[in-house]
């Protein structure tokens, strides 16, 4: 993985000093609140409902079993002794203390980690697929690009103060495991002729206006990737609005000059930046892939292996567990294992979703060590993966899991919801989210129940803003106030994968301690609709998908 150069440290340690300097000026009286606000927003530091809130970068979702122990140790000596995993791959701490954050800053860059650009009207971390580098499917790695996209982005004194927020994932396969088209940029390696490049997508976003981005380039050469992504922000930065934050992001600007001469305007000011000192090299492409090699892999005799995988796949958990947890992985005799933060309720008390504690992460750090190279990556979905253990470690390794309740075997399954921390936490919410999810849990806690449910994505925002993504899950809930008690708006039929699509609001918000009932009642329509053959399950998505919401709608609201 990327390690820092000489020019990156000294960044970020310069960054610690002024934040240090200009927190102790903020809390003496010398700098008022609406200097100090952009300055904080800058270092990723926001004020939720009871305590700062400091998220934490982690590019592309990667870091060292060394790096997850300082969150850990940071989590511990700083906060209420957890971290809280989000949709971008970062780690947010709810209880920081506001005088401490310097030093949890210093503590990060001693150990190549910061939180820059983490918020802010700036370019935010860099997302991609967790199985990135080690997937069959895998046309190219999107690491390498993803860090190339960092290192441009980094401090960009162009792009500091953009309209609004601007996000950029990155993959390397047809399969979108990142949810790149409800970014403001997706870029989808491709091969042509024998030559790498980018499928460009612009313009996508939820929120308050929830779009699908648009195929704007099929095939960008890789050389000129930074100065075709310098000619959007520039458009963007340009025309995009300033004067209505809601209408400020670049899917609205889009929208509104069209897709045909947003396109124009970009390849008018790609003209002046195209062939130009934004071009990369060969040598850029090979230093870039030099920070993500193909590990020292062992070979593993696979039909020994195997045959002492299937002696422990009798246990009836840990088949369960290697059905739903572990991926497939291009190296013969390894496997991917998801690490599922969505243990749902835990002697008696809900763990909300992403949810880790510093005990589970120095933990993890170990596991890591033994068992996957000392690398964890966090995913979009608010889970953790190992991404090479052998197969031969798997029994053991689900043991060791098992005893830190990280090993419930649900990923893909109704219960691995996508949840915001809702009002609980947020200043921006307008509903609780946890209190719904423990609910749901509580509905659903019979396991060959939701197997038999197979894939639904659950997603639960509790505002418009929409930071779980509600729009895109097969079933979304929003959050919303009504005279001050809070209700939820339910919707079907969302996707955020290669065939990315909006779902359709069902009818009228429910009650609180109505929730959980009405998730039954859509998924018992579900069951007793969906065409089911010796060779195939219509999944959920599917099912809606023939059927539309009308079905569901009723059995609802009879």
């Amino acid at each position: 993985m990327y390690q820092y150069s000489y020019a990156d440290q000294k960044l970020v340690d310069e960054r610690v000093s002024q934040f240090r300097s200009q927190t102790e000026r903020f809390l003496s009286g010398e700098l008022p609140e609406e200097q100090f606000l952009p300055l904080r927003l800058q270092n990723g530091l926001y004020i939720q409902r009871h305590a700062p809130m400091l998220r934490i970068a982690i590019p592309y979702g990667l870091m060292s079993s060394h790096q997850l122990r300082t969150l850990a140790e940071i989590a511990r000596d700083y906060d209420k002794g957890y971290g809280h995993f989000t949709t971008r791959t970062n780690l947010q701490l709810n209880w920081v203390k506001l005088e401490e954050v310097p030093d949890i800053l210093a503590k990060l860059a001693a150990n190549q980690m910061h939180t820059i650009q983490t918020s802010g009207n700036c370019i935010r971390n860099t997302t991609t697929d967790p199985y990135a580098g080690i997937h069959a499917e895998e046309i190219a790695d999107p690491r390498p690009y993803c860090e190339i996209i960092r290192q441009w982005s980094t401090f960009h004194p162009e792009f500091a103060f953009l309209p609004r927020k601007f996000k950029i994932a990155v993959i390397g396969t047809r399969t979108d495991r990142a949810a790149t088209q409800v970014h403001d940029i997706g870029l989808h390696l491709v091969e042509r002729d024998g030559e790498i490049g980018f499928e460009v997508i612009v313009g996508g976003g939820l929120g308050r206006t929830p779009i699908i981005g648009k195929l704007i380039h099929e095939f960008l050469p890789r050389r000129h990737l930074l100065s075709y992504l310098d000619a959007i922000l520039r458009v963007y930065n340009l025309e995009g609005r300033r004067d209505n934050k809601y209408k400020a992001r670049i899917k609205i600007l889009v929208e509104s000059l069209g897709k045909d001469t947003f396109i124009q305007k970009v390849n008018d000011e790609w003209q002046t930046l195209k062939d130009g000192d934004l071009t990369l090299s060969e040598g850029h492409f090979a230093k870039a892939e030099s920070y993500f090699t193909t590990p020292a892999y062992e070979q593993i005799d696979r039909l020994a292996a195997q045959t002492q995988l299937d002696e422990f796949l009798a246990d009836r958990d840990f088949y369960n567990w290697y059905e739903h947890n572990t991926v497939a992985h291009k190296i013969n005799g390894y496997k991917a294992v998801v690490i599922s933060l969505k243990a749902g309720v835990v002697d008696g008390n809900y763990v909300p979703a992403g949810d880790i504690t510093d005990a589970q992460m120095f933990a993890l750090a170990d596991l890591a060590d033994e068992y996957s190279l000392g690398e964890i990556r966090a995913t979009h979905q608010q889970n953790l993966v190992l991404s090479d253990v052998k197969i031969t470690d798997l029994y053991i390794l689900w043991q060791k899991l098992s005893a830190l309740d990280l090993a419930r075997a649900n990923i893909g399954t109704l219960t691995d919801m996508i949840v915001c921390p809702g009002f609980d936490y947020c200043a921006l919410a307008n509903a609780t989210t946890h209190n719904i999810a423990e609910s749901i849990e509580k509905q659903f806690d019979d396991l060959d129940y939701l197997y038999d449910l197979g894939d639904i994505r659950l997603n639960m925002s509790g505002c418009m803003n929409a930071c779980a993504h509600h729009h895109v899950g097969d079933i979304g809930i929003l959050g919303v106030d009504k005279k001050g008690e809070h209700w939820y708006q339910i919707s079907l039929g969302g996707n955020s994968g290669e065939n990315a699509k909006l779902g359709q609001i069902l009818g009228r918000a429910v009650a609180a301690d109505e929730v959980a009932q009405t998730i039954a009642t859509i998924v018992d329509v579900y069951k007793n609709e969906r065409i089911e053959s010796d060779e195939h399950i219509e999944s959920f998505a599917q099912a809606v998908e023939r059927l539309g919401i009308a079905p569901f709608k009723a059995a609802v609201y009879s």
